[in-house]
Formats: structure tokens, C-alpha cells, sequence
């Protein structure tokens, strides 16, 4: 990620008041952002309803975001070195209320996505400047401290998240799940500016690699509308489809060779010669992607076929972070003198765990039977982001921290995306599958299928609302097997990532600032 251009001298930690000031509004904003790339899930169903398109078209308000959001992230280095990091950050907070704002008087699908990945563009540079300026507000002995805190509502913002965006859609109306970004933002932007104006970094004029960032976006944004739009065009039987594939091929081979020649390239791809930053970074971007594909899933599946409202799917998802607030700093305490390859291989096989939990869920589970994995999966969470930043970042000079940091995250945010995709796509095409195998068993010479339409038909039903009804019952059990399918799948690719992490050689952790400010 970003780092602040060289300064002549060291700016002196903030004292009292407006240390903790400015560590609130830092937080906030980092708070509003984090909280946006989770508040969308459970308020799926509602918005794709409203806007009149599927819920698989829908997945699209999540993507676009983390897909505009990765590409922005390389960025941000070059944009503080040009405008200096209180500036960028001041931009960012800004212009993220605007969009926020505009997402939430989107008349349509269409320019609710154009919004959301404007919105995941100017968010860019938030997170990443955040860690920067609250470094440069604590003593070096306190930067641990200070990055612990910082954790702390990156943590937080994934548990509201959920329980805020469900609440919202079920009681006043899904924009407001944007709008409430904006007195939040103005609080964060206000406090920021009157704290950090003096402390402006120097900036210089840098040049930009403008073909290697517009190769960036093409491949890139071809890749991900291949994978959005595949399901609904019938995948490589769609002209659209094959030609978003060659110029997702076409565009990431030039994209590798200008990047490789560039003097001043957009994302260093040299890191990759480096078998911790390669593995490690591999490892945190597939792992992520199986992560937030099934936790898109899951909400859509509780709404769609259990009957449960925004809020109660939000009180599924929200326990997510409870262990994980213990867990954490127990975790960056620890990392550096236990084996970070330990801590990763130990939150790999509690995520198979969850998720193998998961795919034995049938459509009598209660709340309670859901809830349990999503508990337990915090304690996958503390153990995976610090150690796994730990090993990736391990052995590199200082100068190559932020770009081997921006470049892990660019593959993380990107990843899952991809992710979303892909099990959205999968999930529905194993619940035709499992449809049309169903619907072959229910026959007159099936004796639970008869017994059913005789119990329907004596309720008054007529010959058609029984076949509606029993559609419906095969539809929610198809789709149950669906998801059930997923789970497994990813709890196997799960236990099939630990041995890239042994790849790595055995590491020294990195010191706790450049962990934790990696790890998000």
C-alpha cells in the first residue's frame, strides 16, 4: 500500500487530546469503508427486488466495488507522492460520501453499479493512508498499540456490517445503508482536516505508468464482467462472453510484459521472484476469495429458500468478529515468536472446519445450528490475515514494503471478487442440477410425492397451486443441496492451500506496524 513520501524530518507523535481525536476520526473512516464492503450482502434480496433484476445480477453491487477498490490500491502510492497524504486522504473521505450518497438515489441496477464502483475507486487510498497518518501520530514504541486499535474497527466493521445493513433493509429502505456514510464521513473528514492540515507531507512530481494502469483496468474489468455476465449468456456459447475472454488473455499478457520493461511500473512485479511474497500472497488472495464467496452465499441462501428476513440473516453473519476482537492481539503479540506458517496452516483447517460444518445444514436447521460455524469462524479469521501478511512481507527492505503491500492487497480485494462470482454461478448451477434430478423422483409411483399431493390436495389446493407448492419444495431443497455442495468444495480447497504455505521459507515477523498494515 502507500507510504508517505520521503519527509526532511520526522513529524513529532501527536500529544493528548488530539492524538485521540485524530485516532477516532482515522478509525471512522476506516469504519465506514470496511463497513461497506459487508453492509451490501444481507441487503442483496431487498436491493435486487427493488431494481428489478436477479440476485445473481445483483452480486454485481458487491463486485464492481472490490473490483474498482483493488484497482485503485496501486494507485495510491503515486497519488500521495503527488498530492500529498492529508490532501489524498481528505479526497477519498469526500468523494466516497458523494458516491455514497448517489448509490443511494440510484433509480437502477445499472447506475447503482456505476455509482458502487465509483464509490470502490475513491475508496482506494482510505485504508491504506489511514495506517500512515495514524503512525505518524503515535511514538515508535506505540505502534503496535496504535495499529491494535486500528485492527480493532476493521474487525468491528464486518459484525455491524450485517446486523446494520439487515436492520436498515427491513425496517427503513436499502438506500439508507449509503446514506448513513455520510454524517459519519463528514464527522471523520471535519476532525481530520483540523488535526492533519499542518502535518502535510511534501510532494513531487512522479510519473505515472498510464499504459500499464489502463492494461490494468482492461484486463482486469474484462476478467470480472466475464465471470458476472457468464451465467445469464450461456458462459463461452455467447460472442460477448468468448471476446471478454481474449481480451482479458490479450490484455493481461501485455499488461505482464510492459509491466516487467516499465521503469516506473504501476505494480512491481518483480516481488513475484520472491518464494515468501509469492506463496504468501497466493495463498491470502484464493484463501479471501473462497472466504467472501461463501459469505455472500450464505445470507442470500437464509433470505432466498429458509424464509429469513434482512435482520435475522445480519444476526447469522454478525458473531463473525467476536472471537476474532480476542483472538487478534493475542495473535500480534505472538506472531513473532511462533512460526507464522503454524498460525496460517491452524486458521486454514478452522476454516475447512466451518465450512465442512456447513455442508451438513439441511432446511430443518434452526438459527442456533447456523450461527455455531459463523462463531467458530472468527478464530480463522485472528489467525489469518496478521501471519500471512507476516510471511509475505518477510525479508523485504523497508522502501519495498508499501508496493509488495499494495500488490498483495491488489490480488486479495481482486480475488474476492472473482470469488463472488464464482460461487454465485456455481451455486445456481448445481441447484439446476439437483432440480432436475429431484423433480424426477416426484411421480406417482413415489410414495412420499403422492402422500404430499394428496395432504395438499384435501387442504382445499387445486392441481395447480399442488404442483406450485411442490416446486417450491424441490427448488428450496435444491438449492440447499447447492450451497451444501459449495461449502464442501471450499473446505477441501481449504486444506488444499496449507501446503502453499509451507512453500515459504521460515520467517522473522515483520515489525508489528507493517503486519498490521498489510493485513487490510
Amino acid at each position: 500500500m502507500a507510504t508517505a513520501s520521503a519527509l526532511p524530518a520526522p513529524l513529532p507523535p501527536l500529544e493528548g487530546s488530539a492524538r485521540l481525536w485524530g485516532t477516532i476520526a482515522l478509525s471512522a473512516a476506516t469504519f465506514m469503508n470496511v463497513l461497506d464492503t459487508s453492509i451490501a450482502n444481507v441487503s442483496l434480496p431487498a436491493i435486487s427486488g427493488d431494481l428489478g433484476v436477479s440476485s445473481t445480477q445483483g452480486t454485481w453491487v458487491i463486485t464492481s466495488f472490490a473490483v474498482a477498490n483493488a484497482i485503485a490500491v496501486p494507485l495510491t502510492g503515486w497519488l500521495t507522492q503527488r498530492f500529498g497524504q492529508v490532501r489524498l486522504f481528505m479526497a477519498s473521505v469526500l468523494l466516497f460520501i458523494i458516491s455514497s450518497w448517489l448509490c443511494g438515489l440510484a433509480p437502477n441496477m445499472t447506475t447503482l453499479i456505476a455509482f458502487r464502483a465509483l464509490q470502490g475507486f475513491v475508496a482506494g487510498p482510505m485504508i491504506p493512508l489511514s495506517q500512515t497518518l495514524l503512525l505518524s501520530s503515535y511514538p515508535k514504541a506505540k505502534a503496535g498499540l496504535a495499529m491494535a486499535m486500528w485492527s480493532m474497527t476493521t474487525l468491528v466493521a464486518p459484525v455491524m456490517g450485517p446486523l446494520l445493513g439487515g436492520w436498515i433493509t427491513d425496517n427503513i429502505s436499502w438506500p439508507w445503508i449509503f446514506y448513513i456514510n455520510i454524517p459519519v464521513g463528514l464527522l471523520a473528514a471535519g476532525i481530520t482536516w483540523g488535526i492533519y492540515r499542518k502535518r502535510e507531507s511534501t510532494t513531487r512530481k512522479v510519473p505515472i505508468d498510464a499504459i500499464g494502469l489502463a492494461l490494468l483496468v482492461l484486463w482486469v474489468g474484462s476478467l470480472q464482467l466475464m465471470l458476472d455476465k457468464g451465467k445469464e449468456l450461456d458462459w463461452f456459447h455467447s460472442a460477448e462472453i468468448v471476446t471478454m475472454a481474449v481480451v482479458a488473455v490479450v490484455g493481461f499478457a501485455f499488461f505482464l510484459v510492459w509491466e516487467l520493461t516499465d521503469k516506473h511500473p504501476v505494480v512491481d512485479l518483480s516481488l513475484f521472484k520472491r518464494r515468501n511474497f509469492w506463496s504468501g500472497a497466493l495463498a491470502t488472495a484464493v484463501a479471501y476469495g473462497l472466504f467472501f464467496g461463501n459469505v455472500v452465499i450464505l445470507p442470500l441462501w437464509l433470505q432466498q429458500y429458509m424464509g429469513y428476513t434482512a435482520t435475522q440473516a445480519g444476526m447469522i453473519m454478525a458473531p463473525v468478529g467476536l472471537l476474532a476482537i480476542v483472538f487478534s492481539p493475542i495473535v500480534g503479540l505472538t506472531v513473532s515468536k511462533i512460526d507464522p506458517r503454524r498460525y496460517a496452516t491452524f486458521s486454514f483447517l478452522v476454516f475447512a472446519l466451518v465450512l465442512w460444518m456447513r455442508s451438513n445444514f439441511n432446511t430443518q436447521a434452526d438459527f442456533w445450528t447456523i450461527m455455531i460455524p459463523t462463531v467458530i469462524q472468527g478464530v480463522a479469521m485472528a489467525f489469518f490475515f496478521i501471519p500471512l501478511v507476516t510471511i509475505t512481507l518477510s525479508g523485504l527492505a523497508p522502501d519495498r514494503i508499501a508496493a509488495a503491500s499494495g500488490l498483495s492487497n491488489f490480488a486479495r480485494i481482486t480475488a474476492g471478487a472473482m470469488g463472488t462470482s464464482i460461487a454465485t454461478t456455481v451455486w445456481e448451477n448445481r441447484a439446476a442440477l439437483h432440480h432436475a434430478q429431484l423433480v424426477e423422483s416426484v411421480n406417482q409411483g413415489n410414495a412420499a410425492a403422492s402422500s404430499a399431493m394428496a395432504g395438499l390436495g384435501s387442504s382445499g389446493f387445486s392441481a395447480d397451486q399442488v404442483l406450485a407448492q411442490l416446486n417450491r419444495i424441490v427448488d428450496q431443497q435444491s438449492f440447499m443441496l447447492a450451497a451444501n455442495d459449495v461449502f464442501y468444495a471450499s473446505a477441501v480447497l481449504f486444506l488444499l492451500l496449507i501446503p502453499f504455505v509451507w512453500l515459504a521459507k521460515p520467517t522473522r515477523a515483520a515489525g508489528a506496524s507493517d503486519a498490521a498494515a498489510g493485513a487490510h
